[in-house]
């Protein structure tokens, strides 16, 4: 696993698909995102490398359900003792409740859709996060970061969320949002419902951010909410 530093306080785990991220508010941390499945020990350890401690992770919030976000979860909690939340109707996706709907992909995405499928191990019963988990919904504030916002940003899954902290100027955008490469900063791929990913896209760049923070590719580091409102723009008739 990769560690990068955003920010003294902010801290990027990447893994071969996927990338979780460390806050800190003093003694107090909060993991957004837990990897793929079986990836609890890494993330112990990667908290550990900072010369943290992994008990002090007080909460793991999940931008949406899919396994290369949510998987590590589960374990990750049962180490820790964290609390897990979720939007409420992604909830049920993460308790392995239910299966999760698929994604409506667009010919261009199935070879890599397929790709980062058979990179992704398969969750077993041992990945699902059994615990009490807790629900969030849009407009929803949570005691990290100086008050983190959950925004709801449906269209990858329909409960997807991105989180806003306005005190510190960042912005964690799930799967709604992503930057490869070749293209910079781009709408997120494999969604359920893109006009609605599309909407949220919108939103979520209509917000001040200095640092965005994706669930796929480098986070922008600076004047990000130009950045995004910039790339949200070519999808305005989408």
């Amino acid at each position: 696993m990769e560690i990068v530093e955003l920010r003294p306080r902010l801290h990027l785990f990447r893994f071969p698909v996927g990338q979780a991220y460390l806050w800190r508010d003093g003694d107090e941390l909060t993991l957004v995102d837990a990897g793929p499945p079986g990836s609890g020990s890494a993330l112990v350890d990667a908290v550990t490398e900072l010369g943290l401690r992994p008990g002090d992770v007080r909460r793991v919030v999940l931008t949406h359900f899919h396994g290369d976000h949510s998987g590590g979860a589960g374990e990750f909690a049962e180490l820790t003792g964290a609390t897990v939340f979720a939007h409420h109707l992604d909830a049920p996706m993460v308790r392995g409740e239910v299966p999760g709907p698929a994604a409506v992909l667009e010919d261009w995405e199935v070879p890599l859709f397929e790709s980062v499928t058979q990179a992704v191990p398969t969750p077993t019963e041992q990945h699902v996060y059994a615990a009490e988990l807790q629900e969030v919904t849009d407009g929803d504030v949570l005691p990290f970061g100086g008050g983190a916002h959950v925004v709801g940003a449906p269209g990858h899954t329909r409960g997807s969320i991105g989180l806003h902290l306005p005190e510190h100027g960042v912005l964690f955008t799930g799967d709604a949002v992503a930057q490869a490469p070749e293209t910079g900063v781009l709408l997120g791929v494999f969604n359920q419902d893109k006009a609605q990913a599309v909407a949220s896209f919108r939103r979520l760049a209509a917000l001040e951010a200095d640092t965005a923070c994706f669930g796929h590719g480098d986070p922008v580091r600076a004047d990000a909410a130009t950045a995004l409102r910039a790339a949200a723009a070519r999808y305005a008739t989408a």
